[in-house]
């Protein structure tokens, strides 16, 4: 038995990321050599001031690495004879965004991507233990989709008691990708789909693209109003539907229980497919039921890991109706080559590990101080938040226009979102708003002086800011 003590509040990350982390550091410097035995999981619990569950995971953890073996009731041992120590890549750090007027770096309020929260050490582990694992299967096409890539899309899209069939999962490189594999497998060029007034309007843009015709349905400050969506159903027969139950992006808006039971009632009258994008949903998990417990035969749920543990691993899964499964599966393959199994096996080890849980627990966490603070700065103004949401919605005072507060943001050097970004198509319906962002910053003082002059250019008004060139 070694006396061997970790220092949980060296590293980052979950505390049981850390513990794996010290046990191979005790490898790497010689304190726990080939062989010797880790204290046994409950005493080292009470030693170092953790539950039992963080010690266990821990432990495993360094089991998938190769660290160490070990059997019910004989205890841990550090493994012998081990295979040389993969060195992990270096992360890629993204370049700032350069104001080429000012030549100073801009602020990011115009992303709402999970903040880093050191998921980049566990990934370059994870890259590296797969490699070791999966050599073939890293270096050639995908031939097969293992039941761990299933499990880990139920798991991650289950909510409010709803938990969707393995069966009916199909991972997806991100969540875009996994709707434009839906909106290929369902409708044909020609065809028509419903879309909010502001939305996620990529996905209208990249609908267009294959031919297909966006229409634009009523909403309010709860989301569709069903009125609207059964006439556009009666009169143009849309084949889908794109909705963001909750939160709503740009809006915030969260459509209660009794509008959402209305809207899958009337899809399924006018056999209308509904896409639902619950990619903020993961970081809710209120108590209305998703689109897809109330009308599972017309719901494809689709979510990923972009907003709660990290926008660049594309891992993102779409639940869909009994039987549809494989037809979105190759619609997947053909808009997109095909997924690759090193991305794909990284997000299902995230979720079914509980590394996805913790990662998204700091997100939310991270969120909340930033909510904070934009609720005391916009403090008396129409600006919608959130504490689990990574953005706000601002209703501009007059006479402020959106594209005007817009350059007015990028002349102070910070970049937002105005609503055309998310028209789903021309309309005459002016809301002179504009999405801020504000997870990505990791710094909560340039967050909070962000904030400080978006607040000053609304008081001053336009007419402080000078549009002349």
């Amino acid at each position: 038995m070694t006396n061997w003590m970790p220092d949980l509040a060296a590293g980052s990350g979950p505390l049981y990321v850390r513990l794996a982390d010290q046990i191979e550091r005790g490898i790497a410097s010689g304190s726990l050599p080939d062989g010797a035995k880790l204290p046994p999981q409950r005493n080292l619990a009470f030693d170092i001031g953790v539950t039992l569950g963080t010690v266990s995971r821990g432990y495993a953890l360094a089991r998938e690495r190769g660290l160490v073996t070990g059997e019910v009731g004989r205890g841990t041992y550090v493994r012998a004879g081990r295979a040389p120590e993969l060195k992990p890549p270096p992360p890629i750090i993204a370049e700032p965004v350069p104001n080429r007027s000012v030549g100073t770096e801009m602020l990011r309020f115009d992303t709402t991507a999970a903040p880093e929260n050191g998921v980049a050490a566990l990934v370059s582990r994870t890259t590296a233990d797969i490699c070791r694992d999966y050599p073939e299967a890293v270096s050639t096409y995908i031939r097969a989709v293992p039941q761990r890539w299933l499990d880990a899309g139920a798991r991650w899209l289950g909510r409010t008691g709803w938990q969707p069939a393995a069966a009916d999962i199909v991972p997806a490189q991100g969540a875009h990708a996994a709707i434009m594999a839906v909106i290929a497998a369902t409708t044909v060029p020609g065809d028509r789909i419903v879309f909010e007034d502001l939305t996620y309007a990529s996905i209208a843009r990249s609908a267009a693209l294959m031919g297909r015709r966006g229409i634009v349905v009523g909403s309010d400050r709860d989301g569709i109003v069903p009125e609207d969506f059964e006439r556009l159903c009666a009169q143009q027969h849309p084949k889908i539907v794109f909705l963001m139950p909750a939160p709503q992006n740009p809006t915030l808006a969260c459509m209660p229980e009794d509008r959402r039971r209305a809207v899958a009632e009337i899809a399924r009258k006018h056999q209308v497919w509904i896409i639902e994008d619950a990619v903020y949903g993961v970081l809710l998990h209120d108590n209305v039921p998703p689109l897809a417990a109330l009308a599972p035969d017309r719901v494809f749920h689709v979510s990923s890991l972009s907003k709660g543990v990290a926008a660049g691993l594309r891992g993102g899964w779409v639940a869909c109706p009994p039987n549809l499964a494989p037809r979105v599966s190759v619609a997947h393959k053909m808009v997109t080559g095909g997924g690759p199994f090193l991305m794909s096996e990284i997000a299902a080890r995230l979720v079914l590990s509980g590394a996805a849980d913790d990662f998204r627990s700091a997100t939310l966490a991270a969120i909340a101080s930033r909510v904070r603070l934009a609720r005391d700065t916009f403090a008396g103004l129409d600006a919608r938040l959130d504490d689990r949401v990574p953005f706000l919605w601002l209703t501009l005072p007059e006479p402020w226009l959106s594209s005007a507060f817009k350059k007015a943001a990028a002349a102070e050097n910070i970049l937002i979102d105005d609503e055309d970004e998310y028209k789903a198509a021309r309309s005459e319906k002016v809301y002179h708003g504009v999405r801020v962002g504000f997870s990505t910053v990791p710094d909560l003082d340039r967050v909070a002086a962000g904030f400080r002059v978006l607040r000053r250019l609304l008081d001053e008004g336009p007419a402080a800011y000078d549009t002349y060139n």
